[in-house]
């Protein structure tokens, strides 16, 4: 068996938990992997009976109250004396961590900053890349010691999204090799069958975190299209910063995959993001796509890297093109016919969390040879 070590600093608590579900879904899947021998540092949560559980008493609590804070990107974007302080208190319990804990095979590691403090024993170590560590990359000395850290053993950096590829390239593809790894997708959703009202009815759904950039120009944008009542725009997502929600906005707050997957994907128009963040590949999209939604979104790199402009999604520059997806998508045949080509694309480019995990093992097996 393969001995892996996995680090990361988001994980959900529960299953109601919306927060590192994500990491939750790559977790059982690869527990259910019998040749990988999988332990994990992480906030505390509901594991699989054969993962062990590294993070200490200590450490649960600590991360716990982070994820409560919003995670550590979220505080250090938030700034303050604990955005500086979280970071250092992070860096210090994970080298603590690695110290204790038995030397795997290889290291997993998700995101950049969690393998700063990696053990200098030369074991192997994969390192996943999200749309936030592209802007950690920006943070003096960061990219030299995490060079400092590939030199010194076997490297792949994986990426979740191929727009990452070129920079990380620059930076690091003397000293690590740099793959891309799409995330996988849970396979309920490609089993949705979208009802006739969601391809001749008016509502619309965004989900996402309610931040200045991950709400991005939805209002502004949104508003000659949504606010006369001609069609419904619900919003599922935490509030994590203050922001005022027009009132022609139906906010739901945070919701869980079960509701989305049961009582809202089966019978929407369509999905819309106009997201300005740094996003990776954003996972809620994907299962969109596989659900065959069709997809509005904003044209950054994070969605021009997942969809092909009017081919399996459409993509907005301006407010006048969002209406012009708008009025197309609200054609039967467009509809269906984009949507059907969307979950096409991703059940054969990225498959099941399943799927996710056989590229990983490919690269232990290489990376450990």
């Amino acid at each position: 068996m393969m001995r892996v070590m996995m680090v990361s600093t988001s994980y959900p608590r529960d299953a109601s938990d919306w927060r590192g579900v994500f990491i939750r879904h790559l977790v059982n899947a690869m527990a259910r992997d019998p040749a990988i021998d999988l332990s994990l540092w992480a906030p505390p949560g509901e594991l699989p009976a054969n993962v062990e559980p590294l993070a200490s008493p200590p450490d649960s609590l600590w991360l716990g109250d982070l994820m409560e804070a919003g995670g550590i990107a979220h505080l250090m974007r938030s700034g303050g004396i604990r955005g500086l302080l979280s970071p250092l208190k992070l860096l210090n319990l994970l080298r603590n961590a690695y110290r204790r804990s038995a030397v795997p095979d290889v290291y997993h590691v998700n995101w950049l900053q969690n393998a700063v403090v990696i053990p200098g024993n030369g074991k192997p170590l994969l390192a996943t890349v999200l749309g936030t560590d592209m802007q950690l990359l920006k943070l003096p000395g960061m990219t030299h010691a995490l060079r400092r850290v590939f030199r010194s053993r076997r490297s792949v950096i994986c990426p979740n999204a191929r727009w990452m590829v070129p920079e990380l390239e620059t930076r690091f593809g003397d000293v690590a090799r740099v793959q891309f790894v799409p995330f996988g997708i849970e396979p309920r959703w490609f089993d949705i069958q979208r009802q006739p009202s969601a391809i001749t009815g008016k509502a619309w759904a965004c989900v996402s975190r309610v931040t200045h950039g991950k709400i991005g120009t939805l209002f502004d944008w949104g508003e000659p299209y949504f606010s006369g009542g001609q069609r419904e725009l619900h919003l599922f997502g935490p509030m994590q910063e203050s922001m005022q929600i027009p009132d022609w906005v139906h906010y739901h707050g945070a919701a869980t995959a079960d509701t989305l997957c049961n009582d809202w994907f089966p019978k929407i128009q369509g999905l819309i993001t106009l997201s300005q963040h740094a996003e990776g590949r954003p996972q809620v999209m994907l299962e969109a796509m596989a659900a065959g939604v069709p997809i509005i979104a904003s044209r950054i790199s994070a969605h021009q890297d997942m969809l092909e402009h009017q081919v399996t999604g459409w993509l907005c520059p301006d407010k006048t093109t969002v209406g012009s997806a708008l009025a197309a998508l609200e054609t039967e045949s467009n509809n269906r016919e984009m949507g059907q080509r969307a979950r096409t694309v991703v059940r054969a480019e990225v498959g099941t969390w399943e799927d996710c995990v056989a590229r990983y093992s490919d690269l232990y097996d290489a990376l450990s040879s």
